[in-house]
């Protein structure tokens, strides 16, 4: 039988669908860390589009500033196990390379003896990755397409956690948890210089303009404000709730919202004049907090409840929590 011209177009359309690349489109990515999976969620439709493999135990993830790449940090340690079990227990020391275009991983780097790498944060143009690793407590500077070391700086404290850089690139700020601190390493020189925040602090964020660091003390529920200028701390009050972890600027560095997992819910505070505007309920164990490049949703992953929830940053509401896979922590967005 004879095919017609339409029949002929439609199966040529057919074919290139079932060839043709994923589309692309704006992706949060979020690590969980008890099933060694990163989870790419639709803001849009609110569904997890696909989870990819990672190392054992990923717990925070980095995304390139195309939105085209994740680096994800495999950490080792994970919670459904309790404490003690030597198995699972232990540090890894790997990074997971994700191709957020095609939807796959794309690499594995190997760090060799540096274990526990945590804190990410990439380059302007995308060619570095920096990560921080416990042991020994470093910040390593990798090169983002082949994950060969370049260089090692050390933080002088221990338990080196969460890392950001200023916007001209010439310093870095790293937590250390156990050492209850601040290390402030200056890129050109390796010059590691220490400020005391409290102890158990954590979570890091700097302000766009990068004037600013705001890093929290889970143990002492307090946030410290340091200046890039001086790096000294400038001003430091309570977090408005319990044993705050991660936070995160508005794009136009008018707001900061912090998630205290101990408290169940995530603060919001004027960051010029440095008040608490809101407390948001989100559920158990708030972790990680990522807010859109348009500064209109507040994306917080949930831990113990293995959720994803959506905040209206203008309103401050709960818009939905979904279902986004077990233990998940670290999230970042991926810009098309």
């Amino acid at each position: 039988m004879k095919k017609t011209c339409c029949e002929f177009s439609l199966l040529a359309f057919l074919v290139f669908c079932a060839f043709a690349p994923q589309a692309w489109a704006d992706t949060v990515v979020v690590a969980c860390k008890s099933e060694f999976q990163l989870a790419l969620v639709d803001p849009a439709t609110e569904k997890v589009l696909v989870k990819l493999p990672t190392g054992r135990g990923p717990h925070e993830v980095a995304v390139s500033p195309d939105g085209r790449t994740a680096y994800v940090s495999n950490f080792g340690r994970y919670s459904v196990y309790p404490a003690g079990d030597t198995e699972h227990d232990k540090a890894s020391n790997t990074i997971t390379v994700i191709d957020l275009v095609g939807r796959k991983v794309a690499a594995t780097f190997d760090l060799g003896t540096h274990t526990g790498p945590h804190g990410m944060t990439v380059s302007h143009d995308g060619k570095l990755v920096w990560v921080t690793t416990e042991t020994p407590q470093a910040v390593l500077e990798l090169d983002s397409a082949t994950g060969k070391i370049l260089h090692v700086w050390n933080t002088t404290q221990e338990r080196s956690h969460m890392i950001v850089a200023t916007p001209k690139e010439t310093k870095f700020y790293v937590t250390n948890t156990v050492s209850g601190s601040v290390s402030v390493i200056d890129r050109s020189t390796g010059e590691a210089k220490v400020i005391v925040t409290g102890p158990g602090t954590e979570g890091i964020a700097i302000s766009p303009d990068g004037k600013e660091v705001w890093a929290a003390s889970r143990a002492e529920a307090k946030i410290s404000i340091i200046s890039t200028a001086t790096d000294t701390i400038v001003a430091s009050f309570p977090s408005g709730g319990k044993s705050p972890k991660r936070m995160d600027f508005t794009p136009d560095g008018s707001e900061v919202w912090v998630t205290n997992s101990g408290s169940g819910e995530t603060t919001v505070f004027d960051a010029r004049a440095r008040k608490l505007l809101a407390s948001i309920p989100t559920l158990k164990d708030p972790s990680g907090v990522s807010i859109s490049p348009d500064g209109r949703h507040a994306y917080v992953t949930n831990s113990a409840a293995n959720v994803l929830t959506f905040v209206d940053v203008a309103t401050r509401k709960v818009l939905n929590t979904m279902p986004v896979g077990t233990d998940p922590d670290g999230i970042a967005w991926s810009a098309r």
